[in-house]
């Protein structure tokens, strides 16, 4: 990841927050023992990543993130995606258009460790998987010896991180291993929620943070034209990394940036149309006052207003009004105000009334 880092007028050293998973862990750290397990936690956050602006990849962006804190089964995973899965419902999106790809960390864990590969080189090794289907194998065979793995570890692993089958992982890892059952437990939980069509086992899925843990998951659109949608999994030893004392975590994130592609490819992207309540115009500069004195009555009772602020002819005032879609015109005249009244003009209809400023509302 790459932060989005400077140095201030103070001649400090800072950087713009690039993700939310570790606030939220500072978050718990200072809350301690006070806070009551388990924690469900949402964010929608800005985040800045210094990075080469590609589709779907911006240097600031929003970001949608889901946690929860102090559960270590894997139901708690299940029903982070079962949350985004019932986004990607609620605006159309479907298995057909998208799908998950999940694995395990302690997948790649238990194959480094079989092969003698040092605990320290992990993380390392995490960030070089994160890239296969973005960069060659050669490459990534390449990037795999810089950290001293020998040519048969890597092959082996490769071989392994290929397997999109978890009949075939198992096979290959023997039934007793934890990645396996947990995955097993998932998917069999993935019925039981409804969202199986969404899932697929595929053991190169890792993820480039270093934090996480054991299942990963990321989400894709079936036909690999943008990047990853979002992603997540658990992170049971972040808490540490801070000072704290760990607490079994799972979560995800999720940007805006690549479901807005996703959205205007599947022509679901919606048009929010402007729907204010009211325009108030004076028609007269010595009226300006009162107008605003209009605008600041119905605002005060909760209505929606744009009050016009330069002396417009009325012309000019309708097409507005028809462009930001107003329910009414209110318009201030200088012998209706004498009455300490308005006129009011309802746009859909073309009914127009006199009203005192009491009465309006």
């Amino acid at each position: 990841m790459e932060l989005y880092c400077f140095e201030d007028r103070g001649n400090r050293r800072v950087a713009l927050r690039p993700e939310l998973t570790p606030s939220l862990a500072r978050l718990v750290i200072q809350k301690g023992k006070s806070i009551s397990l388990p924690i469900k936690w949402f964010a929608i956050g800005q985040c800045w990543r210094y990075e080469r602006m590609t589709r779907g990849r911006r240097r600031e962006h929003y970001q949608w993130n889901m946690d929860i804190i102090g559960v270590p089964e894997v139901m708690a995973e299940a029903e982070l995606l079962s949350a985004i899965i019932t986004f990607f419902k609620r605006v159309g999106i479907t298995a057909a258009d998208v799908g998950f790809k999940v694995s395990s960390r302690k997948v790649l864990q238990d194959v480094l460790r079989s092969h003698n590969v040092p605990e320290d080189l992990f993380a390392r090794v995490c960030i070089i998987i994160d890239k296969m289907g973005k960069i060659s194998v050669e490459e990534i065979k390449k990037d795999l010896s810089s950290t001293g793995m020998s040519d048969q570890s890597i092959d082996e692993l490769l071989e392994v991180l290929s397997m999109k089958s978890l009949t075939e992982l198992e096979e290959r890892l023997g039934d007793a291993g934890q990645a396996v059952a947990e995955l097993k437990q998932l998917f069999s939980l993935a019925e039981k929620f409804g969202y199986s069509e969404w899932i697929q086992f595929d053991a190169s899925v890792v993820r480039g943070l270093a934090y996480y843990t054991g299942i990963v998951f990321e989400g894709f659109d079936r036909e690999r034209k943008l990047r990853a949608i979002c992603g997540g999994g658990r992170y049971d030893r972040l808490l540490s990394t801070f000072g704290g004392d760990d607490i079994p975590a799972c979560g995800f994130g999720f940007g805006d940036a690549v479901i807005i592609e996703l959205l205007k490819e599947k022509n679901l992207l919606p048009e929010l149309d402007l729907n204010i309540e009211n325009i108030v115009c004076s028609l007269d500069l010595e009226l300006q006052g009162a107008a605003a004195l209009v605008a600041s009555t119905l605002r005060q009772k909760g209505q929606s207003v744009d009050l016009v602020l330069e002396n417009k002819p009325l012309k000019w005032v309708f097409k507005r009004a028809t462009r930001i879609n107003a329910r009414r015109l209110i318009l201030i005249g200088k012998t209706e105000w004498e009455k300490s009244t308005v006129a009011v003009k309802i746009l859909s209809t073309g009914e127009q009334y006199e009203i005192s400023l009491q009465e309006l509302d």
